[in-house]
């Protein structure tokens, strides 16, 4: 499946490829090449760890490349009325009258212990492109659904905002 990523997101994960290729990946050789000269590799555990540290920023550094070459880029504007990307939600569920906040973000974002859920979960594709004041329908599954009304949609959502339900 290809990532939905917004411009913003792809900036990040391209100063990260750029701080671990000139910055980690320096300091993993450093620290293999002074565990090599300890002496003995055979029972050298600093070595073992060095290469270890080494070897999962490349594999990280390619995992990120790959991400971007086959992502999607998704805009994160929408209508000033409407649901969008990381706009802070406040849904009343219509079962039980619980009301929780929510930001919808990408899938690489998403964190359902900090309430930021993904456009591409339920909730989110229920959510987005509606209004504060509509009834959105969120299907789970063929046989399972269940209704949310938007309460209010806060445009001011911060990326480094931390988001609690109340």
């Amino acid at each position: 499946m290809r990532e939905k990523l917004t411009k913003r997101d792809v900036e990040k994960i391209e100063q990260e490829i750029e701080h671990r290729k000139l910055v980690v990946r320096k300091e993993a050789i450093e620290a293999v090449k002074e565990a090599r000269a300890q002496g003995d590799l055979s029972e050298n555990f600093e070595y073992y760890a060095a290469k270890r540290h080494k070897n999962q920023n490349e594999s990280r550094i390619r995992y990120l490349e790959r991400m971007l070459k086959t992502a999607d880029i998704v805009a994160d504007t929408s209508k000033a009325d409407e649901v969008g990307m990381d706009d802070i939600v406040e849904v009343e569920f219509e079962e039980d009258g619980e009301i929780e906040k929510y930001k919808l973000v990408t899938s690489i974002r998403g964190n359902s212990m900090e309430n930021r859920i993904s456009i591409e979960s339920p909730i989110g594709k229920a959510l987005k492109g509606h209004r504060a004041g509509d009834r959105v329908k969120v299907q789970v599954n063929e046989n399972t659904s269940y209704y949310l009304i938007i309460r209010s949609i806060d445009k001011t959502g911060d990326e480094g905002e931390e988001i609690r339900s109340f």
